[in-house]
């Protein structure tokens, strides 16, 4: 902004409003705000962040962005998370305490420290960021690449608010992963977090499931570091149970033995989507059918939480919900 004031974003039939920088984004200024804002991906595809614009002007970073239809567009309706103000703006949206942010998100700079790879094609980032940001287990930032265009969601696999840590999945051709393991250390990064509802809830009095795969790894490990050091969970007990095609594909068991009340509390299986070697100490399961037969009834009574490819999240809630667990139980955020 060449004057270095915010716009003003007013909601339409209340008293609520809140400062927006022309460079952000109607969404992310409204959660570091502290208001409830609804979204899920952050970066346009879900469309859970509509609005509808009754006053002023926005520029929209992805005009085609999948999370609008034709219909809304017409009707004037935005994504919160591309739309970025003109000016002072009023919008219909209706806020909601769910939404609300645990930790309020902050833009911050962070370089590049430590790399080590986990699979052949996953790979754990380490950035300090300038200034400490604190986050939930479960959560995860917007990262801004070099040469990349629009920001990348990756989840924090730690729990340390001045050290970040990503562990992402090289995806052949995709343009976000590629810039990410092309970065040399000490490599500059925009971060802007954290973000996500699927966070470890501690107070609950339910023992925890974590269903992973890919590098949906990186929430998954991050809240069962924050479980086994959180007082308030007690001698709750945390299954964590992994994916992948092969067995080389399978990770997390080593970092999860590094954690205190492995064996006892804290239990690690691996699955895999295609026939083992002979002798091979895996099952072939998919997680959603191994998650029902280990647990199946006792599912109901646990807190679940669940990360990795959409064709995997959306089989496991289908099986959640058919085993009759209650949603505000079921912690997954969507990523497309």
């Amino acid at each position: 902004m060449t004057d270095g004031q915010p716009h003003r974003v007013r909601l339409a039939g209340t008293e609520l409003s809140y400062p927006c920088a022309e460079d952000d984004t109607l969404l992310r200024a409204a959660q570091r705000a502290g208001l409830g804002f609804p979204y899920e991906c952050n970066v346009g595809s879900c469309g859970n962040c509509k609005f509808e614009l009754l006053e002023g002007d926005v520029a929209t970073a992805w005009p085609d962005a999948p999370g609008l239809s034709d219909k809304d567009r017409q009707r004037k309706r935005h994504l919160g998370c591309q739309s970025r103000p003109l000016g002072d703006c009023v919008i219909k949206l209706r806020p909601t305490e769910r939404y609300q942010p645990p930790h309020r998100p902050q833009r911050v700079w962070a370089t590049l420290t430590a790399r080590r790879d986990i699979t052949r094609d996953i790979a754990e980032f380490h950035f300090a960021l300038d200034s400490a940001v604190p986050f939930e287990p479960g959560q995860y930032a917007l990262v801004t690449l070099p040469g990349v265009a629009g920001p990348r969601a990756y989840s924090m696999s730690n729990t340390e608010p001045g050290d970040w840590h990503f562990q992402v999945r090289q995806v052949p051709g995709g343009g976000g992963s590629a810039a990410l393991f092309a970065l040399q250390p000490n490599a500059r990064v925009g971060v802007d977090g954290p973000y996500g509802m699927a966070w470890l809830r501690r107070d609950s009095p339910r023992d925890l499931l974590c269903l992973a795969g890919g590098s949906g790894l990186a929430p998954m490990v991050s809240i069962a570091r924050g479980a086994m050091a959180e007082p308030r969970l007690g001698d709750r007990q945390l299954h964590f149970l992994y994916g992948g095609r092969t067995p080389a594909d399978l990770c997390g068991q080593d970092m999860l033995a590094a954690l205190p009340g492995y064996g006892k509390r804290l239990h690690w299986r691996g699955f895999v989507s295609t026939p083992p070697p002979a002798g091979s100490a895996f099952e072939m399961a998919f997680l959603h059918d191994a998650a029902l037969s280990l647990h199946g009834p006792k599912l109901k009574d646990m807190e679940i939480y669940f990360a990795g490819p959409a064709a995997m999240t959306t089989a496991v809630q289908r099986m959640l919900l058919d085993a009759q667990v209650p949603p505000d139980q079921m912690h997954f955020d969507q990523f497309y």
